[in-house]
């Protein structure tokens, strides 16, 4: 990286993200353990976020931003509105930082960060988790399409390092000439929280404390409730599988609860490392989303060594793991995606070698994706910050 006012080590950071991890979504979890595995290499990590309140005396500091949610609550997309305060303790931050590392360029509180960074020449890092979100209103996707061009393009051109966490994120912006050549670095996964179960009585244990059935195939789904996720397409195919039971773990506006199957359960208050004993007592992820980069929830299924079934997309952000992973398209039309997801569903269930494979992917997993690995190259990065 480059910046005229840069010292040879970035100690103090500035971490920028819509919400905080309370709000439960894969990029705040994500931007929540790098910023604790940082502040375990001796950074100084402040984290600025809506939501919560400020926290201080763990491993990284929480200072909360003021916003309004009004686009979540009536469009259902979360993107957090911030109030003049919060730009201004942005700016103030910044300031008092070394570098800046921001989440998702499209947010404000990023941009924000940027124009602070520029302002008090600092470094600027953007983590690019995200690139076209096809919603099916023509409104929103177009929204999206110009937010993108009018807030997110701008910002990776400019920003001192751009990190992408898919090689599909990645294409996405490849026709972008930015300062430097970007970065492709995947979350990283706890090995030691999700893994594998270590035989059929662990598996069965997991169920027996959740209260899940032992003799029943449970397809699981983590995420929040919302379109893009794949929420309808999920609610068509537990009405078409009664004799598979389907396992939500989230929260938000599409609630499978209300859905009243009496095949599905919902568990809102799993997240985190209380989800490992969900993935272990689970058969297979369904992950029909779109607009996603590579989920971590992706990850942390094979990490525990469960089949994935997901769209396009996911099954192809990361080359490597694609082998471990059942693409199937999420089309506009809602009832055929459902018939394609069907199908790979049914043919999953009838494979008699599923079950073998569980190990493989774990192994993978475990070895593919390193939060030590991923966090000493982002150490890297702030530890040459400055020089040219």
């Amino acid at each position: 990286m480059t910046s005229r006012a840069a010292p040879a080590l970035a100690s103090k950071l500035a971490m920028l993200s819509h919400y905080f991890d309370d709000h439960r979504g894969g990029v705040e979890i994500v931007a929540a353990r790098l910023g604790e595995e940082l502040a375990k290499r001796d950074f100084e990590v402040v984290w600025l976020a809506s939501g919560g309140t400020r926290k201080q005396g763990q491993l990284a500091e929480r200072v909360p931003l003021s916003a309004s949610n009004f686009i979540e609550r009536f469009v259902k997309i979360p993107y957090p509105l911030l109030s003049p305060a919060a730009l201004l303790r942005i700016f103030k931050a910044v300031r008092d930082s070394d570098a800046v590392l921001a989440h998702d360029a499209i947010y404000m509180a990023s941009v924000a960060g940027f124009l602070a960074a520029r302002v008090f020449g600092k470094p600027f890092v953007v983590v690019q988790h995200i690139g076209l979100v096809p919603y099916r209103n023509p409104l929103l996707r177009g929204m999206m399409q110009a937010a993108n061009r009018l807030l997110v393009e701008p910002v990776l051109r400019r920003a001192d390092q751009v990190v992408f966490i898919s090689g599909v994120t990645r294409s996405h912006f490849a026709h972008l000439r930015c300062k430097s050549a970007p970065l492709l670095i995947f979350n990283g996964v706890d090995a030691d929280v999700f893994k594998a179960p270590r035989d059929a009585e662990d598996k069965a244990e997991a169920r027996r404390a959740l209260a899940l059935p032992e003799a029943r195939v449970i397809a699981l789904y983590v995420g929040r409730f919302v379109e893009k996720k794949g929420l309808p397409v999920l609610a068509a195919l537990a009405r078409r599988n009664p004799n598979v039971l389907f396992a939500f773990a989230g929260w938000g506006a599409l609630d499978p609860a209300s859905w009243s199957l009496p095949n599905v359960r919902v568990f809102r208050a799993l997240s985190g490392s209380s989800l490992a004993p969900l993935y272990r007592a689970s058969d297979l992820l369904l992950l029909p989303s779109v607009g996603e980069g590579f989920p971590l929830v992706a990850q942390e299924a094979l990490a525990c060594g469960l089949p994935v079934l997901c769209g396009l997309d996911t099954a192809n952000a990361d080359s490597a793991a694609t082998p471990f992973l059942t693409g199937v398209a999420v089309e506009s039309d809602i009832d055929r995606t459902t018939q394609n997801y069907n199908e790979a569903l049914a043919r999953l269930l009838a494979d008699p070698g599923e079950p073998d494979r569980r190990a493989q992917r774990s192994r993978f997993a475990q070895d593919r994706y390193s939060w030590r690995a991923a966090t000493a190259r982002y150490a890297r990065l702030f530890g040459v910050a400055g020089d040219t």
